[in-house]
């Protein structure tokens, strides 16, 4: 393969076959990391009874939560280990090391014995592997997008980039499949068993029955890790085959390589503000609305509207099959009009869209939820004995009364209303005519008051025609097996989601090549991992947290979108006077 491009039109031909199996190549790899990282976000409630065994059940899906939160807190940290080490040894070695400790930390997760077998090594090593995992992450993803921009042809950039952006997407599906497959056959081909506690003894609920876990609960859970010992031998040997990219081969033969690419990519303000413009005129946006249409929408369609798990991955499985030809669609479109106007236009549709799209989801996949939000809910509380609940962590304390009261209605979707009572005054809350006194979260008899207030206010809600855990739902959306989607209501759920993944695509499909254009060869890889990173793992991690804090906050189970739409906005407005247009025709050969 041409180590070196020498004009324009030569890299303007179409890429030869070798060129083009080198490309796929290195996308088929990044799927296989972004299967490794997304397998545990997926798994991390049955994770959190192995590894975080002595706590209560909510305490244990906290501890497992940060622990995935965990893998995107360091990603900004490798991508700037990494992003180093690619501008100063190669893109190709690089590659070769991110996968290797992807895949060796996913398949360790597998083997790791649990907090009964190892007591509190069990919990410290998961974290660790976690957060290695997300190092790995943090330098893959620059890595991809560098390496398939300098093969591609300098007028295809944005098409073939683009299949480097459908990777984390369809590693999110392999994972869901993957799950799905083997959730399946050992819970029918093998027994339950009994669960256990922090010595490993039978557990027993309260009226002394056995508590019992499916076969996958127990032990399947860890196939799909241990099976992504295959993935990692296809992609050391994919990666082993692969020639070094011939920008970085051209600046190293000329001898132009930078000695400190952190240093010169942050450390003067001519390119310094590179990252920022970037970070806040192109990934932050692009990652509240990457975020809000994968992730957002499996948490709001599981945990807000009330679809049972299996049904809302099916749901989403499907939307992803669907729309993920978007990103080579529009990648494909940003080599002829530019990246700018269609990343800023998506995230311009998404906030102006959200609100009615997401009103318009819980109408259809529950409508006995959205009869029941016409119901009027009103909650009395002094302004005083509030807070914002916003909780990334998962270590904070919220128990005043109002706190309790309005964590309480956000977790059950009501919607409602709030008046200000005088200072000192107990929380309360009316569900049509209804009332319902709150209670101290810190007073001696909490315990005996909450069970005492959830009683009574599942009580109301349940008059009031609202689905609280226990009551049939004959109207939710259900799927009873993966082909199970023939229906009116079940294709518009899939219909709707699948819109909000268009809108992904729209801002993700041209992102990569738009950030190899920013960034000359030299400091390209440090220089664009950092933003994409810090957009991604910060600002669209942070995405969950900050919506179920707005949503309690407001008192309405949409209110938490105002935060992916005001970053949106902020993206569009900045992108618009800041970002360069025209990066499309660049010759990223000749810096």
């Amino acid at each position: 393969m041409a180590t070196a491009m020498p004009d324009a039109r030569e890299r303007a031909r179409p890429m030869t076959r070798e060129e083009k199996k080198v490309i796929l190549a290195s996308a088929a790899g990044t799927v296989f990391e972004w299967y490794d990282f997304y397998l545990y976000g997926s798994l991390a409630a049955v994770i959190g009874t192995h590894f975080f065994t002595p706590f209560p059940e909510a305490t244990r899906n906290v501890f497992a939560l940060l622990a995935f939160a965990a893998g995107f807190i360091v990603r900004p940290f490798g991508a700037l280990f990494f992003g180093m080490l690619g501008d100063l040894i190669g893109r190709k070695y690089t590659f070769l090391m991110t996968i290797l400790i992807m895949g060796s930390s996913t398949f360790i997760v597998g083997l790791l014995p649990s907090y009964y077998s190892w007591g509190i090594a069990a919990p410290i090593i998961l974290v660790a592997l976690r957060m290695l995992q997300g190092l790995a992450l943090g330098g893959e993803y620059g890595g991809a997008a560098v390496y398939v921009a300098e093969h591609a042809p300098q007028n295809q950039r944005g098409y073939y980039t683009s299949f480097i952006q459908t990777t984390a997407t369809l590693g999110l599906l392999l994972s869901l499949v993957v799950i799905l497959l083997v959730q399946g056959y050992v819970n029918g081909a093998f027994e339950p068993s009994p669960a256990l506690d922090a010595a490993g003894q039978p557990r027993f609920f309260a009226d002394g029955t056995p508590e019992m876990w499916t076969p996958f609960q127990d032990w399947g859970w860890r196939i799909p890790f241990l099976g992504s010992i295959v993935l990692l031998a296809v992609s050391l040997y994919i990666r082993l085959q692969m020639n070094e990219s011939p920008a970085f081969k051209k600046m190293k033969d000329e001898g132009t390589q930078s000695k400190a690419p952190l240093r010169e990519a942050f450390g003067n303000w001519r390119n310094g503000k590179i990252a920022i413009i970037a970070l806040l005129g192109l990934t932050a946006g692009q990652a509240v609305v990457w975020y809000s249409g994968q992730f957002y929408a499996l948490f709001f369609v599981q945990n807000v509207i009330r679809v049972d798990s299996f049904s809302a991955n099916v749901f989403v499985a499907w939307s992803l099959i669907l729309g993920t030809y978007g990103f080579i669609f529009w990648g494909r479109l940003s080599d002829r009009i530019g990246r700018k106007p269609i990343i800023l236009g998506g995230c311009l549709i998404a906030a102006i869209t959200y609100f009615p799209v997401f009103a318009f989801l819980t109408k259809t996949a529950n409508p006995m939820l959205a009869h029941a939000h016409e119901t009027q809910i009103v909650v009395t509380v002094d302004p005083a004995d509030c807070s914002f609940q916003f909780n990334p962590v998962g270590t904070a304390k919220f128990t005043t009364s109002c706190d309790i009261v309005k964590a309480a209605l956000t977790q059950r979707s009501a919607n409602s209303t709030t008046v200000e009572a005088a200072a000192g005054t107990i929380a309360s809350v009316k569900v049509g005519e209804t009332e319902i006194l709150g209670f101290d979260g810190a007073a001696e008899n909490a315990a005996d008051e909450k069970k005492r207030f959830d009683t009574e206010l599942n009580a109301a809600l349940t008059a009031a025609g609202y689905p609280v855990q226990g009551v049939e739902n004959p109207t939710v959306a259900k799927a009873s097996h993966f082909f199970d989607i023939f229906s009116a209501q079940k294709m518009t759920v899939i219909l709707i989601l699948t819109y909000l993944i268009v809108l992904v695509t729209m801002v993700y499909g041209p992102i990569a090549a738009m950030l190899v254009e920013l960034y000359p060869t030299r400091i390209r890889y440090s220089g664009l991992s950092l933003p994409y990173h810090i957009g991604n793992g910060w600002f669209g991690g942070l995405l969950p947290a900050t919506a179920f804090a707005i949503s309690a906050q407001s008192g309405n189970i949409y209110a938490g979108l105002w935060y992916a739409i005001v970053i949106a906005l902020m993206t569009v407005v900045i992108g618009a006077l800041f970002v360069p247009g025209g990066t499309h025709k660049k010759d990223i050969f000749a810096d």
